[in-house]
């Protein structure tokens, strides 16, 4: 391939010249999809990037004194009961109104979990092997009925779980919903680079290595979709975010809603109290008056183990990456292009190597940029975060074994059926192990421990694995 002369010293200037090499050689079809993708590269982002980030030891800074979130903390007197009450009602108002729209952040593949193919669409349910979306899919319906509203869905995947994310929906009939209620908006993508070069890879012979550009890329991702325009012409105000991963989601929860509306905030974030100093999940914090999250990779030791002096966390607050955003404050982060900070994330990435071998490293040899959302938290002029207890919204599907697994996810998710029924009156086995039989309840059936009360309280002992479904 005769490569032109303007694109030879772009690649050249950005110490991609490898790349040049490449093109030349290609065959036409792989060289044509090369130049494409190459065409979509910010050459300065990306030198400014690997500047940044590649080579030596690097950790992002954690800069002024980080000192606990101010929060709102899980009700404990009849004050702290009453208010939590006010706020769902205002909360049920807004929904009720139309207000609100739901964002499910899917652009990630089950990789980790040794599934192939969207991680939304892995199987979680203990009963049925419900997945991921069919899940948050009923909730939508059971939300769209209780509050007789419209609550638009927007589903973000990436370039790489697109197709496969659109065919699950389309082989599930949509999960019930109509069509027309769900948009699929595909979120950008950087190129992945050697952690020691810094080198653009390619994945194949015309293919770069790309990757999302992390959650942070939705608000820009939905911007330039035209999704902001159609929600505001429909009403919509208040955008709720939340990660695929989640099964205890309280997908637009109206205490938390309530909360927000109440402090006028811009942006507004939920947190769990941390199990341990070294728990993998970002911590709030204010910082210089602002509220901040910082990952915890990017956290010192010293400060992710400090105590009170009752022996507590003095950084307490682990972040579930669920949020409500004014569509006023997302207009505004957007209106001039929008850049959140970018962080790196160093990872395994299969590659084709200079003689056009396959490439499967066994330790972590490539780079990936991603930004995240909450670092829009310092940029609005008012935020609130909210404690939750973790055994009712927060029990995450990140690795096959372990902590935060399916079988974690789904012993929570049973504990919690159980406890609903339970206090409804509603007698509940446990095994030798001493865990609730298996339980399934259809959000379409009982969203929460109110509905159980009112539809489910006159059922039996349960004494086997049971299905709580709609008739």
């Amino acid at each position: 391939m005769e490569i032109r002369a303007a694109l030879r010293e772009q690649l050249i200037g950005a110490g991609q010249e490898h790349l040049v090499g490449v093109l030349a050689t290609a065959t036409p079809e792989d060289a044509a999809s090369l130049g494409a993708q190459i065409a979509e590269i910010d050459f300065a982002l990306i030198r400014e990037l690997i500047d940044r980030f590649v080579g030596g030891a690097y950790m992002d800074a954690v800069g002024g004194s980080l000192s606990p979130c101010e929060a709102i903390p899980l009700p404990r007197t009849d004050e702290e009961y009453a208010a939590r009450d006010r706020a769902r009602s205002s909360g049920e108002d807004a929904l009720r109104a139309g207000r609100v729209a739901a964002i499910l952040l899917a652009g990630g593949q089950g990789t980790r979990l040794g599934f192939d193919g969207p991680k939304g669409n892995f199987p979680f349910g203990a009963i049925t092997g419900r997945t991921l979306f069919a899940h948050h899919a009923a909730k939508i319906v059971a939300l769209r009925s209780r509050y007789e509203c419209a609550l638009p869905w927007i589903v973000l995947t990436s370039p790489v779980n697109d197709d496969a994310t659109r065919t699950a929906f389309a082989e599930a009939n949509w999960f019930g919903l109509d069509r027309d209620s769900i948009e699929f908006v595909v979120q950008g993508t950087l190129p992945a680079v050697d952690a020691l070069t810094g080198e653009i890879l390619r994945e194949a012979s015309g293919e770069i290595a790309r990757s999302p550009d992390g959650h942070g890329g939705v608000l820009l991702a939905l911007a330039r979709a035209g999704t902001f325009a159609r929600l505001r012409a429909h009403g919509i105000t208040t955008l709720f975010t939340f990660q695929v991963d989640n099964p205890l989601t309280s997908i637009a929860d109206p205490v938390f809603l309530g909360h927000h509306i109440a402090a006028g905030a811009e942006m507004s974030n939920l947190a769990v109290r941390k199990r341990t100093a070294d728990e993998p999940v970002g911590v709030i914090a204010t910082r210089d008056a602002a509220t901040v999250v910082v990952e915890y990779s990017d956290l010192p030791a010293d400060l992710a183990g400090a105590r009170d002096d009752d022996g507590h966390l003095v950084l307490w607050a682990g972040n579930v990456a669920t949020h409500y955003i004014e569509l006023s404050f997302a207009d505004a982060l957007t209106a001039n292009g929008f850049a959140l900070p970018y962080h790196r994330a160093v990872k395994v990435v299969p590659y084709l190597d200079d003689a056009g071998l396959q490439v499967t490293p066994i330790a972590p040899n490539a780079i990936k940029f991603e930004t995240f959302l909450f670092d829009a938290l310092p940029m609005a002029r008012a935020t609130i975060t909210v404690e939750v207890a973790r055994e009712e919204q927060f029990s995450p599907i990140k690795n096959a074994e372990g902590p935060d697994s399916p079988a974690t996810c789904r012993r929570d998710v049973n504990r919690l059926y159980a406890s609903w029924l339970r206090a409804a009156g509603v007698e509940v086995a446990t095994t030798d192990d001493g865990e609730p039989v298996d339980l399934e309840i259809d959000p379409r059936c009982a969203l929460d421990a109110n509905d159980v009360a009112a539809r489910l309280a006159h059922l039996g002992p349960i004494h086997t694995p049971t299905l709580l479904a709609p008739s």
